[in-house]
C-alpha cells in the first residue's frame, strides 16, 4: 500500500480510503449482513487501507466501531461527519456537540481523527462557520477531535460554491471534494488553494453512474454536447471514452477513472466504497496502478475543460 501525508494534519494515510456510505453502505443497502460488512472493513485493513470514512448519516459507524475491535487504534485514521441540518432545521451548537458525541460512542473510540461538517450548503455556510465550528473546535481543544473538515454536497454543488466560500477562512484542516474525469473544475476552484495552504483533500465521486455504465455515459455526453460543454468532434459518440482502454492503457472505464483521480496534484486520498470484497480488491489494484498515459490525461483535460455542471451521477 502506498501512503501519503494528509496536508497540514501530518497524518500518514493510505492513498485509498474506504468509503462507508454511498449507494452501497458497505453492502448493507444490497442486503448484506452486519457481519459481512464488518468483514469487508477488516479486509480493507488487511489490504493496507488505513483511512476509513463514515458519517452519522450513513448509519455505518457502529459497523466500523465493531470492525476495529482488537485492531491497534493508532494504525487507523477515522474520518466521520455530522450533518448541520436535522429534519431540515439547522442544528444548534449544543445539538452539533451531541451529534459528535454520538459518533464517538458508535465508533467506540475516545477521539475522532477527522470530524467533518457534512454536505454543507452554500447558504448555510455562514451559520456553520460562525456557530457550529466553534462548538466542534472546543471538542478539539478537549482532545475528542484531532482535526476539523468540511464536505461539499457535490451532487447539487457541482461548481464548488461551498468550498470556494470556505477557502476564505483558514480554519479547515481537511476538505472532501467531488472530482472526476467528467467534472475537473475542482482543479482550479479548489486544489489551486488547498495545495499551497496544506489543506488535506479526500476525493469523492471518482466513479459514479456515468463512469460505470456505458449507456449512462452516452446519454450524458449527448446532453453536454447539446449544452456546448463538450465538442462532439473530439470523441466517438458510440464509445466516448473508449480511447482510454487497451494494451498499455486502462483495463476498464472505472479503472481509468480511479487512476485519473489518484494522480491529480492536490488529491491526497481517493475514497472508494463497495460491499463486495472482490470489487474492493479491484479498486485497490486500480488506485495502485501507474498513471494513465500522458496523452490520454491531456485529452481528458481538453475534452472536459468547460464542464462544471454534472457530478457523473
Amino acid at each position: 500500500m502506498e501512503t501519503t501525508i494528509l496536508g497540514r494534519t501530518g497524518l500518514r494515510v493510505s492513498v485509498i480510503g474506504l468509503g462507508c456510505g454511498g449507494h452501497s453502505r458497505l453492502g448493507l443497502n444490497q442486503g448484506k449482513t452486519e457481519a459481512e460488512a464488518i468483514r469487508l472493513v477488516r479486509r480493507a485493513l488487511d489490504l493496507g487501507i488505513t483511512l476509513i470514512d463514515t458519517a452519522e448519516a450513513y448509519r455505518t459507524e457502529t459497523v466500523v466501531g465493531k470492525a476495529l475491535e482488537g485492531w491497534a487504534r493508532e494504525q487507523v485514521v477515522l474520518s466521520t461527519k455530522v450533518s448541520p441540518r436535522r429534519q431540515n432545521t439547522l442544528s444548534t451548537p449544543e445539538q452539533i456537540r451531541a451529534q459528535a458525541e454520538g459518533c464517538l460512542l458508535r465508533l467506540q473510540t475516545d477521539v475522532i481523527d477527522i470530524l467533518h461538517l457534512h454536505g454543507v450548503a452554500r447558504d448555510d455556510y455562514p451559520y456553520v462557520a460562525g456557530e457550529l465550528y466553534p462548538a466542534l473546535d472546543r471538542m478539539r481543544q478537549e482532545g475528542k477531535i484531532r482535526f476539523l473538515g468540511i464536505t461539499e454536497a457535490f451532487a447539487s454543488d457541482t461548481q464548488h460554491r461551498t468550498l470556494t466560500r470556505a477557502l476564505e477562512d483558514d480554519c479547515w484542516d481537511v476538505m472532501m471534494v467531488g472530482f472526476n474525469i467528467l467534472n475537473q473544475s475542482a482543479r482550479e476552484k479548489v486544489f489551486a488553494q488547498t495545495r499551497p495552504r496544506g489543506i488535506g483533500v479526500l476525493g469523492m465521486f471518482a466513479v459514479r453512474r456515468a463512469l460505470s455504465r456505458p449507456e449512462a455515459l452516452r446519454d450524458l455526453m449527448q446532453q453536454l454536447a447539446s449544452e456546448q460543454k463538450v465538442d462532439p468532434a473530439r470523441y466517438d459518440p458510440a464509445d466516448p471514452l473508449g480511447f482510454l482502454i487497451g494494451e498499455g492503457k486502462a483495463k476498464s472505464l472505472p479503472d481509468a477513472a480511479y487512476r485519473f483521480c489518484r494522480y491529480e496534484p492536490g488529491m491526497d486520498v481517493v475514497l472508494s466504497g463497495t460491499g463486495d470484497p472482490q470489487h474492493l480488491e479491484a479498486n485497490v489494484a486500480s488506485l495502485l496502478a501507474p498513471p494513465l498515459p500522458h496523452e490520454d490525461m491531456t485529452r481528458l483535460q481538453t475534452l472536459f475543460r468547460d464542464v462544471d455542471t454534472v457530478s457523473g451521477e
